[in-house]
């Protein structure tokens, strides 16, 4: 619902893995399947990063929202698949919920009850935005306003919440603004001196090859989001990168969502992995740093074996824009 990966990792973490542990949950297995989960909101519509992404390298918003769906969910998929395979191996891993914990169908469908409202709000802001009704702009204003209707439902609209809605976009806003800023200066300035031209002939200059070069280009990516924000890695790369993907014949909304999945992998790489330490500010103090490292490992390989599947199998990524939008 938000696209935002902190968000997802810290309340899941607050509300979810305390009742793994309680319940003798593997630590490892309960800290990263939270935090594997939470960064598919980066790929998954609404996603911030794909929107950010389509206005820097000026494609549409709406193809790469629905380019990304497949690859989210069958990074999800791969994920349940690894628990399950894992916990039905070993069952101490994720043991069963008692039977008298366990609640009938019709009572789990009246807590699903709380979830209409907000369900409702996704689908209509997503809707506009595929069918091109309104433009991400707009359709943040229509989704702003439902969040308030939503907000009064829960009877939750008050002038604290408001405020301090209203100041943590700014400073989101603020803070991606002097990004920006910085990296255009920077990329104008790359540009003008013949840095891309340097770069183009550098990779042609390997002799690997279009492929070669696209590998090259993911490595590239992976080791920066060890160490950087996805939002400078965007803004840094994305213009340097997309001119030579349509030079080399690929197609830029394939590369766009493969950035995607390859930014989802920067906040479970250590050292710096903004997940992890998301986690780290909501886990039990008992819990050491290096253990969520290490619950992050078997996730951070499901994802590069996604990424891999969506480079080798282009039609993960291309087939349902293609199906909606057309060839």
């Amino acid at each position: 619902m938000v696209g935002v990966i902190g968000a997802a990792v810290v309340t899941m973490g607050i509300i979810a893995l305390p009742a793994m542990l309680a319940r003798n949950y593997d630590p490892r297995i309960a800290m990263g399947s939270i935090m594997a989960g939470g960064t598919l909101g980066i790929l998954i519509p609404p996603s911030i990063l794909a929107i950010i992404y389509a206005v820097v390298a000026e494609q549409s918003v709406g193809e790469l929202f629905i380019g990304a769906i497949l690859p989210g969910l069958l990074l999800s998929g791969m994920y349940v698949l690894y628990i399950s395979v894992r916990c039905g191996l070993k069952p101490s891993l994720g043991p069963a919920l008692p039977r008298e914990e366990r609640l009938s169908f019709a009572e789990k469908l009246q807590l699903l009850r709380e979830m209409i409202a907000p369900l409702l709000l996704v689908a209509l802001v997503l809707g506009v935005i595929f069918t091109g009704v309104a433009t991400p702009v707009e359709a943040a204003g229509i989704g702003t306003f439902g969040s308030f209707m939503v907000a009064a439902l829960h009877r939750r609209l008050n002038w604290l919440t408001i405020k301090e809605a209203c100041l943590t976009t700014l400073k989101a806003a603020a803070m991606v603004l002097w990004i920006i800023f910085g990296a255009t200066v920077f990329v104008g300035l790359y540009v003008v001196e013949g840095g891309q031209r340097f770069v183009e002939g550098a990779l042609a200059a390997t002799g690997l090859g279009p492929w070669g070069i696209l590998i090259v280009m993911m490595i590239i990516l992976i080791i920066l989001g060890m160490f950087l924000d996805w939002v400078g890695i965007l803004l840094l790369c994305v213009p340097i990168f997309v001119p030579i993907i349509k030079g080399l014949g690929f197609d830029p909304l394939w590369f766009g969502v493969l950035y995607l999945v390859n930014m989802q992998m920067s906040f479970l790489s250590p050292p710096f992995g903004y997940a992890l330490f998301y986690l780290r500010g909501v886990a039990p103090p008992e819990i050491p740093m290096i253990e969520i490292f290490r619950a992050s490992l078997p996730f951070l390989g499901i994802q590069l074996l996604g990424l891999v599947l969506c480079m080798v199998f282009p039609q993960i990524i291309t087939w349902l824009p293609r199906l909606v939008y057309g060839p």
